[in-house]
């Protein structure tokens, strides 16, 4: 039988447990998929920690690549053989196979790898919509992405580089502010020993950002905020450093007329038809070689707890893939 990654409650990595499970038949719009490489994100943790609830017991994932092995009734646009890849959907791409939702599934161009696809659909689908529709980066714009040495933070840096803009970026430390530069980030910013928004005014002339891109969360939105211009904008797209907590708007006003917006990739690919435009850009994008997708750590799907505490413990950079 095929094995998943499956927890029966919240908690650390230790919950995570390798356990063998039952694929069924594919129902109506629906295909039966055999995964090749699964996608590690930091959501993951949020919901193996409760953080973001589950029903339990629960899979996990949301990020895989792998081959169609049977389609079910309705299902007109893929077939057996089809090399596919999705992000989104219903929990549980830490496995070896599944049943998956049809219309959530991205056809794969010959040029993109299963690893790739693994490692990019949420990460470059999220890098897509923070910078083509949330606030959509200009020629000549400079802005600033935390933690760019992330998975996230290094498509943006390269894809924002690529559309003009000078990209700050905040790191944890000289080799990732390496990593970072190599990778389209203008001003790498060592936050555990040089203040961000102090940086930010130097590199700026004291003209600040029309937008901070700020995963982070917690321990960086207030100063985030001190980085805008006026009617500048801030996108909360994650809390890597904990949840921010409650927020007296009257702020926005106090420093300049702010917008603070908390997108979710969800949201933008809600539709079919953006999902596929989503994809489309982002493959262009890779297939083009402005945006490099690396896969810098591998892990064996069934230590997926080793992998979420090197996560976690910030041992790893950009990419990362279960492999199956």
């Amino acid at each position: 039988m095929p094995h998943a990654i499956r927890f029966e409650k919240p908690g650390g990595p230790e919950v995570l447990s390798w356990q063998e499970v039952e694929v069924g038949k594919p129902g109506p719009g629906q295909v039966r998929l055999r995964h090749t490489a699964v996608g590690l994100n930091y959501i993951d943790t949020y919901h193996r920690s409760g953080l973001y609830q589950l029903p339990m017991p629960s899979g996990l994932g949301s990020e895989a690549a792998g081959i169609v092995e049977e389609v079910g009734p309705g299902v007109t646009d893929l077939k057996p053989g089809d090399r596919v890849a999705y992000s989104g959907g219903p929990i549980g791409a830490y496995a070896e196979g599944r049943v998956a939702p049809a219309d959530r599934l991205v056809p794969l161009p010959t040029s993109i790898t299963d690893s790739q696809a693994a490692a990019m659909m949420l990460k470059g689908m999220t890098a897509w919509y923070l910078i083509r529709r949330t606030h959509p980066v200009k020629s000549g714009e400079t802005i600033l992405i935390h933690a760019a040495a992330g998975g996230v933070g290094l498509i943006v840096c390269q894809w924002a580089k690529h559309l003009g803009a000078t990209v700050i970026g905040t790191v944890g430390d000289d080799e990732k502010a390496a990593l970072v530069k190599r990778n389209g980030c203008d001003y790498p910013i060592v936050y555990r020993r040089e203040d961000f928004v102090a940086r930010v005014n130097e590199i700026t002339a004291s003209k600040k950002l029309p937008v901070v891109y700020d995963s982070v969360g917690k321990d960086t939105f207030y100063k985030s905020l001190d980085c805008l211009a006026p009617l500048g904008l801030m996108v909360s797209f994650g809390q890597s450093s904990g949840a921010i907590g409650p927020v007296d708007i009257g702020i926005l006003a106090a420093k300049g007329s702010l917008f603070l917006t908390r997108p979710t990739l969800n949201t933008y690919t809600a539709s079919r038809e953006d999902l596929l435009t989503a994809a489309r850009e982002l493959f262009s994008v890779v297939e083009s070689g402005a945006v490099k997708i690396t896969v810098n750590q591998t892990y064996p799907l069934r230590e997926a707890a080793r992998a979420h505490r090197d996560l976690e413990g910030r041992k790893t950079t950009g990419q990362t893939v279960l492999t199956v």
